[in-house]
């Protein structure tokens, strides 16, 4: 029978093995210190995450902040599907994890994982505890040989800012035209593991600021690592990612893509590349700069705006916006358009190859072969 000593010793093991989403990201709104985790069970099986500040006795749930990420969460699964695990070999030198970091953590972490095996062979550690701190090493030397994966199969893909802003037009074309398949085949916040979603918020979020007001506590800000934002930024001053601005439509409130200026050449390759696989139409409007609207004719075949974009460069040739009129471009999608692919997958699997000249933008869609860049990492290693 195991001691009253080892029994709290394999508790403290087991709890280090529960997954807390924002361990290490809350600090009390009191005192400033950082908030611990905790977990309750009822007898259900389903378990409360909490966080804590002993000195102040301040409690907050876990459930509460992960509601405050659901404003915006969806678009961040989005930005890092695309960007961060698609394409992050082609923006790798920007973050902070290049190739010889990670080889240098996977030795540690090797390393330690022999020091653990060693401990329970000369029994330091009990059975619970070595399964325990393995399972933990384990999980992080298989995410650092993915990594490791990702920025060794750059040179292979050979991935282009064009590709970003391609791959999320065409996932929202695919959201509009093909809902049911969009559905079954992308994977949502709500999908992710306990695991997977604190993982995505200990890559991208830095600190999470509560605020409190006589004992209501409530989250106040979240602060973005700067390895993120930075790259994220600059892929959009560049023109090749997309925001989501609120609009007006009639009496009801949306949001439009909206993405900065691009060379005319540039957006007239963006479209015949779209054209691979969707009909899309092109249109240009002008935006009344002090009434702040443009006019867009949503009506007529059932249309649907992909994204919006300046024709000229505004932030420098209007920085003062003294200008009444700008012009924009809209790519759009009819609702009478159909997918030009005979296989549909091929649209969520591959992007169209940039190389490839030969299709010329017809009236009647037919169905075309094309050249195409995986984009899915299982098939990163598949032959074309």
């Amino acid at each position: 029978m195991p001691s009253t000593k080892e029994k709290k010793r394999n508790s403290r093991s087991y709890q280090r093995t529960l997954t807390y989403l924002f361990l290490q990201k809350l600090k009390c709104p009191k005192c400033g210190r950082i908030l611990g985790g905790k977990a309750t069970t009822k007898p259900n099986g389903n378990s409360y995450y909490y966080y804590y500040c002993n000195d102040c006795k301040i409690t907050i749930k876990e459930k509460m902040i992960e509601e405050y990420f659901n404003n915006f969460i969806d678009e961040l699964v989005e930005y890092d599907s695309v960007v961060n695990q698609f394409f992050l070999p082609m923006i790798k030198q920007k973050f902070d994890e290049p190739k010889e970091q990670i080889e240098k953590e996977l030795k540690r972490q090797n390393d330690k994982l022999e020091r653990i095996r060693k401990a329970y062979i000369n029994e330091a550690f009990s059975l619970e505890e070595y399964n325990a701190e393995k399972k933990i090493v384990d999980d992080t030397i298989t995410k650092l040989k993915e990594e490791l994966n990702d920025t060794e199969t750059s040179e292979e893909l050979n991935f282009t800012p064009q590709d970003i802003l391609l791959k999320r037009d065409i996932d929202y074309i695919n959201k509009v035209k093909l809902e049911k398949e969009y559905k079954e085949k992308t994977k949502t916040w709500k999908n992710y593991t306990r695991e997977e979603k604190a993982s995505l918020v200990m890559s991208y979020v830095g600190e999470i600021k509560l605020g409190m007001m006589n004992d209501y506590i409530y989250v106040d800000n979240i602060d973005f690592r700067e390895s993120i934002c930075k790259p994220c930024n600059e892929l959009f001053e560049m023109g090749f990612i997309d925001v989501k601005t609120p609009a007006l439509f009639g009496n009801l409130v949306g949001h439009l893509r909206f993405s900065n200026y691009l060379p005319e050449e540039e957006i007239g390759k963006h479209i015949m590349r779209l054209r691979q696989y969707y009909n899309v139409g092109f249109e240009e409007a002008t935006y009344y700069v002090e009434d702040r609207v443009f006019y867009f004719n949503f009506i007529h075949d059932d249309r649907a705006i992909i994204r919006i974009f300046p024709m000229e460069d505004y932030n420098k040739i209007d920085p003062d916006i003294k200008m009444k009129e700008y012009k924009y471009g809209i790519i759009y999608i009819r609702g009478k358009d159909e997918f030009q692919m005979e296989d549909v997958n091929t649209t969520f699997d591959y992007i169209p190859d940039e190389s490839n000249d030969s299709v010329i933008y017809m009236k009647e869609p037919v169905p075309i072969e094309i050249g195409v860049k995986p984009v899915k990492k299982e098939l990163l290693c598949v032959e074309e």
